[in-house]
């Protein structure tokens, strides 16, 4: 998976490309070319 510096770049490589927040990440997830999946946003420090 490539990690990306900007998930905002990643919703533009695809019109199917939706960003999705959980637990604490953002993912980018992508049905119809799954190569397009990102994450960003680390684990949280307790």
């Amino acid at each position: 998976m490539q990690v990306l510096s900007s998930l905002k770049t990643a919703k533009l490589r695809h019109p199917d490309c939706q960003i999705v927040r959980r637990r604490g990440r953002c993912y980018v997830i992508c049905k119809s070319n799954p190569r397009f999946k990102a994450r960003q946003g680390g684990v949280k420090k307790k």
